[in-house]
C-alpha cells in the first residue's frame, strides 16, 4: 500500500481540526473511517503521528514536522483542480494572515494599506491569535503567513522569524487626564494605581512587560484593572474616563500619532519583545505574501525608533541567526516568551 491523497486529506484535517470527530464531519465520513485512515497511514510511516486522547488530538513530534508537506501537497493538489476551473481566473487572490491583537492596528494595517495601493484586486483575510495559536495555523497551513513572536524551539519546528521590531510597552491616558496635567514629568507606578487600569490579557509577553512596572518598585496589582487583548475596548475605556491603558508600544502609537491618546513617562521594564514575521520553512510563501512581506519590511524600516532590530531567521529546529543591528539599535532582551 503507498500513501495516497486520502491519507493525506486526512492528517491535514485532523491536524487542523484536533479531533477526530470534527475531521470525520468535515471530510463527511465516519470517525471509524477516519481511524482507519490515520492507522493506515501511521503503519506506512512507521512511527506514531498523531497521540489520541480524551480532550482530542495531538500531533507529535514526527507529525509536526509531516505536516508540513502534508499541507503542501494538499493544497498543490487544491490549486491543481482549482486551476482547471474557468472561475480560478475571475476570482482575486486570497491572502490568509493570522497576527497578534496587539500587532494587528499598527503595523500590519498600514502594510495592508500599501499592498492595497500595488494589488487592488487582492482580498487579505485577517485572523487575530495568540502566539500559540497563530504558530498552529501556520504549520496546519491555514495561513499564509503570520505576524507575532518568536517562542520557544520545540513550538518553532517547521517555522522561519523574520525580526521586523523590538518593542516595549507604553502607558498612555486620554488628553487631560488628572495625572498629565498634574505631573507634568515622572509619572511613578504608584501613581497609576489611583485609577483603572487596563492591561493585557494574563500569561502573554507583553503582560509580564506591565506587571514588571510594578514589580519593580515593589508593588502588587489586586485588583482594580481590566484585562483585554481588543486594542477597542481598552482605547474605549481610556478615552472616555481616566483609565490608565498599559500596552504594547506599537498597538497604541496610531493614538499617540494622531494626538488622541498621550504617553505617561512610567518607567517600564528595559526587555523588548521581538515582532517579525512567521512563515513555513519548506516552500516559498505565495506571490501575494511576499509583497505584503516586503511591505511590512518597508514600513519596519521608514520608523526606526519603534520598528528597528536586526535580522533573525529561526530554522527549520528552531535555531536563530542574529544579524547586525540597525543604525537606531539591535535587540536586547530577555528570551522571547511564547504567548
Amino acid at each position: 500500500m503507498e500513501i495516497g491523497l486520502r491519507h493525506l486529506t486526512c492528517f491535514v484535517a485532523v491536524a487542523q481540526e484536533r479531533t477526530l470527530a470534527r475531521a470525520a464531519a468535515r471530510l463527511h465520513v465516519s470517525q471509524p473511517a477516519v481511524s482507519k485512515t490515520l492507522s493506515e497511514l501511521e503503519r506506512m510511516a512507521g512511527r506514531q503521528l498523531v497521540e489520541r486522547g480524551r480532550a482530542g488530538t495531538q500531533l507529535t513530534p514526527a507529525g509536526e514536522q509531516f505536516l508540513q508537506y502534508a499541507a503542501d501537497a494538499t493544497r498543490a493538489v487544491d490549486s491543481a483542480a482549482a486551476a482547471l476551473s474557468r472561475a480560478m481566473a475571475e476570482r482575486p487572490p486570497v491572502l490568509q494572515v493570522a497576527t497578534l491583537y496587539t500587532v494587528s492596528g499598527g503595523l500590519l494595517a498600514r502594510a495592508i494599506s500599501r499592498l492595497r495601493h500595488r494589488r487592488p484586486d487582492a482580498r487579505v483575510s485577517v485572523r487575530m491569535a495568540h502566539n500559540p495559536g497563530l504558530l498552529d495555523a501556520l504549520k496546519a497551513g491555514d495561513v499564509d503567513l503570520a505576524v507575532g513572536r518568536m517562542s520557544e524551539p520545540a513550538m518553532m519546528r517547521g517555522v522561519s522569524f523574520e525580526l521586523l521590531y523590538a518593542e516595549s510597552i507604553a502607558v498612555v491616558a486620554r488628553p487631560g487626564h488628572p495625572l498629565l496635567a498634574a505631573a507634568g514629568g515622572p509619572v511613578s507606578p504608584r501613581d497609576l494605581l489611583g485609577y483603572p487600569l487596563v492591561l493585557p490579557e494574563a500569561g502573554t509577553a507583553p503582560r509580564l512587560q506591565a506587571d514588571g512596572i510594578f514589580t519593580a518598585a515593589g508593588l502588587t496589582l489586586d485588583s482594580g484593572y481590566t484585562e483585554t487583548q481588543s486594542s477597542s475596548v481598552a482605547r474605549s475605556l481610556a478615552l472616555l474616563a481616566d483609565a490608565i491603558w498599559i500596552t504594547p508600544q506599537h498597538s497604541v502609537q496610531p493614538d499617540l500619532d494622531h494626538g488622541w491618546l498621550r504617553q505617561l513617562s512610567v518607567p517600564v521594564p528595559a526587555a523588548a519583545e521581538p515582532v517579525g514575521i512567521l512563515t513555513r520553512s519548506a516552500g516559498r510563501p505565495p506571490e501575494l505574501a511576499g509583497q505584503l512581506m516586503q511591505a511590512l519590511r518597508e514600513l519596519a524600516l521608514r520608523r526606526p525608533r519603534l520598528y528597528a532590530g536586526p535580522a533573525v531567521t529561526a530554522s527549520a529546529t528552531g535555531a536563530c541567526r542574529w544579524g547586525r543591528s540597525s543604525p537606531a539599535g539591535g535587540y536586547r532582551g530577555r528570551r522571547p516568551s511564547s504567548a
